[in-house]
């Protein structure tokens, strides 16, 4: 399991906009991650007032967070300076609502990796919340890439 001060090594994001709490195992193809949406975050403040939210974009970058820290974890040999940027959604279901104080558990799978692309496709689960069927309850679906470009790309201010 790798913490989030491990997972800061590797992301570039920092608090109120990281969203990958744990990384519970990940071959770098097979990613699977934990998210804590405790009641403090920022966003269930004005996310539907009296009906707080999880708001969807939020359950789709974290989900790309987790994909990219656990694929840089899963594959040391690559060049780690470089960063992961958000290039496209390709389909997005979001299933069930994240309130305060649910966990999503995420299994990303590897579609696609090369230097310049990386494709991942994931599901998101709500921890501890079974259909009626006995099956973990999906929050989110997503399929995404992410353009691979130098640290240095990035400018900072």
């Amino acid at each position: 399991m790798f913490d989030q001060e491990t997972i800061k090594q590797i992301l570039p994001h920092r608090d109120p906009f990281l969203f990958c709490d744990r990384i519970l195992e990940t071959d770098g193809n097979r990613i699977v991650a934990e998210v804590d949406y405790g009641p403090d975050r920022y966003f269930f403040k004005g996310h539907f007032p009296g009906h707080p939210v999880c708001p969807g974009v939020i359950l789709v970058e974290s989900m790309a967070q987790c994909g990219g820290a656990g694929y840089r974890l899963g594959h040391p040999e690559d060049d780690a300076t470089k960063l992961f940027l958000f290039a496209k959604l390709m389909e997005v279901r979001f299933v069930n609502q994240v309130l305060p104080g649910d966990t999503v558990r995420y299994e990303i799978e590897t579609v696609k990796a090369t230097g310049r692309r990386l494709e991942q496709k994931g599901r998101g689960f709500l921890v501890g919340k079974t259909d009626k069927n006995g099956r973990p309850v999906v929050a989110v679906e997503a399929q995404w890439f992410c353009l691979v470009v130098p640290s240095s790309a990035v400018q900072a201010n």
